[in-house]
Formats: structure tokens, C-alpha cells, sequence
């Protein structure tokens, strides 16, 4: 899985399952965002939204959980 940690200028930082890896924010799509879960094929990247709003909400899920003082 790839993931847009960050960007910094014109580079963007991916977390892939090898580590991190940088690229030019121009291989991206122009939507692409911080957060965002990409596929590559055939050497381009496209956004895998349903995956990204999974975890999006799996996470604001977590955040509710904390803040109200569940633990698990």
C-alpha cells in the first residue's frame, strides 16, 4: 500500500511497504492529498478513494473513542 505522508516544494513523500519513497508531486494526481492511499499502475498513480475514506473514518473513529476515555 502507498500512502501521501507529506509534501514538501515540489516533492511528495510516499509510505509504501518498503519505506519511504520521494517523488515528483507532478507523478501525482492534482487531487492527491496528504493522507491519501494511491495505486500505481503501469508507473502512474491514481487515489484510491474508497480505501482512503476507510481509513479517514476508521481513524476519526479511533479519535472519538480517546477523547471520550476508551482506551482499547
Amino acid at each position: 500500500m502507498t500512502v501521501v505522508d507529506r509534501f514538501e516544494g515540489q516533492y511528495a513523500v510516499l509510505e509504501t511497504d518498503s519505506g519511504m519513497k520521494t517523488v515528483l508531486r507532478t507523478e501525482l494526481p492534482a487531487d492527491a492529498h496528504e493522507g491519501d492511499v494511491l495505486c500505481c499502475s503501469g508507473g502512474s498513480y491514481s487515489v484510491d478513494s474508497e480505501e482512503t475514506e476507510r481509513r479517514r473514518k476508521a481513524a476519526a473513529h479511533k479519535l472519538k473513542k480517546l477523547l471520550r476515555g476508551n482506551y482499547d
